[in-house]
């Protein structure tokens, strides 16, 4: 029964649950019970909430017997990213500055899941301040690929793209800076989404990066982040980025693309991310899903954006002087870990800098010193200045695109998941996982990665569909019409065709 409820999309559940076939209390339970039997092997999970969980279900009952008009999915279970504060219960940021601290508030998005109705089950594993793309960063040991348990589940967000993979939780909630979503989407075998910057409130969430932080769905359907996306979006007081307007009508547009036609939508091939440094095998599924599109009508163009060889390049800049700034302030003064130095002085400076030593990890001191080194004097025009330059030729360079088509795709991630361990010391090979999805964060505009098969290695590959700001129905208009084709022409989800976490426990990792 358990194992049958956690196979559910959110919206069968949401389904199920309005006609009160199953209850939000044995839906939670479910997905607890799963946790309880796979997390230990994939560490999805920094805690879960059970008992929290389960009051939540409970009172999602109790309102639904009494007749009471309830959200869409309201009794649906949810994760959500250790970055995002929540009230009563620890926020680590998967770092050990602020392995106890606990917040008195809650972030803005996870807020309106609480308002909606949907239960908590627990607060999902990452890289350190979400500095990494693999979850390898994270404070507390590594999350594992649902896939194959040797390789990584992506990052910064990889614990909330696994539990989803491996039914732990139907959808959860991610932070995108520079593809924190979509990349381990994609690696997993899921559906990320990065809305419009400004489109989903900022507030709760622990900065990394102010200016390309962007907190959005994750999930196992289009639809499903869909409905996610309309929960947690809207205008929010407490942000003074967050767009004044009404939420995207992201469900009426990801079932519009469901139902398979594409004809008059003008999709732009972005040439700079589809050569050199992208495996065969993404290449190979990436070329069938162009041809998905052309058979669904939509009109298929190559599109330059010459400003996209040197993002990589701007981005690790900019978000790493953003990062030093944000991260000033665990001084040990205020909240977090104190940590008095080993003999000497005891003065501000010095427990100030014990404190760091002992609890920041070796991903976050070196993006500190490198943004604290970018933004120096005689060094910052030369350095951060002529990155966001680049952010403007970015903008110019989409902005034109615009003028030809009506949405951009590529390839999410270069390549596969990777083993464990392989890039860890070798920071550029890592950073280098984000090469498509970084523009998206340097320009504000929404982005999806949509699973379109297996590479040769038996491993998923994403599609990755880009729109105008503000525009977010675009992406899951095209993000949903690919999923229905290829979910027919596979006989079910993507997710299906993964190898069974009890035979991988029982093997050695």
């Amino acid at each position: 029964m358990s194992q049958d409820l956690t196979r559910l999309t959110a919206a069968e559940m949401a389904s199920q649950l309005a006609a009160k076939q199953i209850s939000a209390v044995e839906l939670t339970q479910a997905h607890l019970q799963r946790i309880d039997h796979v997390d230990d092997a994939v560490h999805a999970f920094l805690q879960v909430g059970a008992d929290s969980a389960l009051a939540q279900a409970r009172q999602v009952d109790e309102a639904r017997a009494r007749g009471e008009a309830l959200g869409r999915l309201a009794g649906v279970p949810i994760a959500v990213k250790d970055l995002l504060a929540t009230r009563g219960v620890a926020t680590t940021c998967g770092s050990r500055i602020l392995e106890n601290w606990v917040p008195v508030y809650d972030a803005t998005a996870v807020r309106r899941v609480r308002e909606a109705g949907m239960p908590i089950l627990g607060k999902t594993n990452m890289d350190e301040f979400a500095m990494g793309s693999s979850t390898e960063h994270s404070a507390f040991g590594p999350t594992h690929n649902p896939w194959d348990l040797d390789r990584i589940p992506g990052g910064s967000g990889g614990g909330s793209a696994a539990a989803v993979a491996a039914f732990e939780a139907p959808l959860a909630l991610g932070s995108d800076t520079g593809g924190s979503i979509r990349q381990p989407a994609a690696v997993t075998g899921t559906v990320g989404v990065k809305p419009t910057y400004g489109a989903v409130s900022r507030y709760g969430l622990v900065a990394m990066a102010s200016s390309l932080d962007q907190i959005g769905p994750c999930s196992r359907t289009v639809l499903d982040a869909a409905l996610l996306h309309e929960v947690i979006g809207g205008h929010d007081p407490f942000d003074s980025t967050s767009l004044d307007e009404p939420v995207a009508h992201a469900v009426d547009q990801a079932r519009q693309g469901m139902a398979g036609d594409l004809h008059g939508v003008r999709i732009g091939i972005i040439g700079e991310l589809r050569g050199d440094g992208f495996d065969r095998g993404v290449l190979d599924r990436y070329a069938e899903a162009l041809g998905v599109l052309e058979d669904l009508g939509a009109e298929v163009q190559t599109v330059s954006c010459p400003s996209f060889g040197f993002t990589l390049a701007a981005y690790y800049l900019i978000m790493p002087s953003e990062a030093s700034s944000n991260l000033a302030r665990f001084d040990a003064m205020r909240y977090g870990l104190r940590q008095a130095p080993e003999g000497g002085p005891v003065t501000v400076e010095t427990v100030m800098a014990a404190t760091r030593e002992a609890g920041f990890g070796p991903e976050v001191k070196r993006r500190v010193i490198l943004g604290t080194y970018a933004l120096s004097a005689g060094y910052y025009d030369a350095y951060y200045g002529s990155a966001q330059k680049v952010r403007t030729l970015v903008q110019e360079d989409l902005a034109a695109a615009w003028e030809k088509v009506d949405v951009l795709v590529s390839p999410t991630c270069p390549t596969t998941a990777f083993r464990l361990g392989e890039r860890v010391d070798d920071p550029l090979a890592m950073y280098l996982s984000d090469t498509a999805t970084i523009p998206a964060n340097l320009a504000g505009i929404p982005g999806i990665s949509v699973p379109i098969g297996l590479a040769g290695d038996g491993l998923p590959v994403g599609l990755q569909v880009l729109a105008p700001a503000r525009a977010d129905g675009w992406v899951y208009r095209v993000a949903g019409a690919v999923e229905a084709v290829l979910t027919d022409r596979w006989g079910g989800a993507l997710l299906e065709q993964a190898p069974d976490l009890g035979k991988q426990q029982g093997g050695e990792r």
